[in-house]
């Protein structure tokens, strides 16, 4: 795989139980803050699952398209596009009503320093939005980071773990889930909270970052030494099946992979793929920010693409000089500060 075009077709790929879920989904489907990392790709991925099972239902991505060519790459992919600037309340109302919302917006990078807009994006925002949709189905985006870090040896949180989110990103996020948990009660909206850590793909995450530092002769921090990843196209497809799993008050789901990874292997691992050695700097903690996905490996099956193939794609992106996405995942930060 080196090209953007063969990633990207291999990240929309729908399989057989997607295109079967969408067919029990009735309404189209909005997706708010489909310019982030995940979003176009998650908005190619329902446009083409629904195409391909001969299913009438709109995709429509909003974003502020402030820049770039994204709205047009949507567009030529069959998915309707909304300029908005969500905190704009006169824009938020001018939105159609939808059946079925997945809500992708939010701030992370760049809280030191700005945190009033982060709280504003991230536990503000969302009544916003709850209150506009209160009539819709709704998958909210969350993050494992509201957990605490956790004993490596313990499988990680699952979703009856007591949060306790380090830093002011992460009290956001659970101020954010609180915020649309309040609106769920109160208006009866079926929700689930889609508390996702790491996803990839091979233009950014934290594989490529690891595998960046091997191939370029520079110690991997051992920080964090142990995490989880899961394949964009795999969270993708969690999402939109998650659609069917909604609840008031909502649902909570974990979702990454199966594993739980040591960065000393990984970084053994991609070594060994591009014929260097591995270089570390500081040592391994026994506790660690870590998400048990179980409950979402019993609902969707384990992910398509594993571990072992993701360290190949990653390791021949990297050899190829495939392009990236500047958008570290700060994965080693254990205070909260990003």
């Amino acid at each position: 795989m080196k090209t953007i075009t063969e990633l990207e077709n291999y990240l929309t790929t729908p399989s057989d139980a997607l295109m079967e879920d969408l067919k029990k989904i009735d309404g189209d489907i909005l997706i708010l803050g489909v310019g982030g990392k995940m979003g176009p790709t998650l908005a190619k991925l329902a446009r083409r699952a629904l195409d391909e099972a001969g299913i009438e239902k709109r995709v429509i991505g909003v974003s502020r398209f402030s820049s770039g060519n994204l709205r047009e790459e949507l567009e030529g992919a069959g998915i309707e596009t909304i300029a908005c600037d969500l905190l704009d309340d006169t824009q938020l109302q001018a939105l159609p009503n939808v059946k079925n919302i997945i809500y992708m917006a939010g701030n992370k990078f760049g809280t030191v320093g700005n945190e009033h807009f982060t709280w504003a994006m991230n536990a503000y925002l969302p009544g916003r939005i709850a209150d506009k949709f209160k009539d819709s189905r709704m998958v909210a985006f969350s993050t494992g980071n509201v957990y605490p870090l956790t004993n490596v040896l313990t499988n990680g949180c699952s979703e009856d773990h007591p949060v306790n989110p380090v830093g002011e990103y992460a009290q956001s996020c659970l101020g954010r889930e609180r915020v649309l948990t309040n609106f769920s009660h109160k208006n009866k909206t079926p929700m689930l909270l889609f508390r996702l850590n790491y996803a990839i793909d091979l233009r950014y995450g934290v594989l490529l970052e690891i595998a960046k530092q091997v191939q370029a002769g520079k110690s991997v921090d051992l920080t964090m030494g142990n995490v989880n990843v899961i394949w964009q196209g795999d969270a993708n497809e969690y999402a939109i099946r998650s659609l069917l799993h909604v609840d008031h008050p909502p649902t909570i789901l974990n979702v990454t992979g199966p594993e739980t990874l040591s960065v000393r292997w990984l970084a053994n691992e991609l070594a060994k793929r591009l014929g260097k050695e591995a270089l570390f700097v500081n040592e391994e903690s026994d506790k660690a920010l870590l998400n048990n996905s179980s409950k979402a490996h019993q609902l969707f099956g384990y992910p398509r693409v594993s571990i072992q193939e993701m360290i190949d794609l990653v390791a021949e992106w990297v050899a190829n000089d495939g392009e990236t996405i500047n958008k570290p995942t700060h994965f080693q930060e254990r205070e909260g500060a990003f």
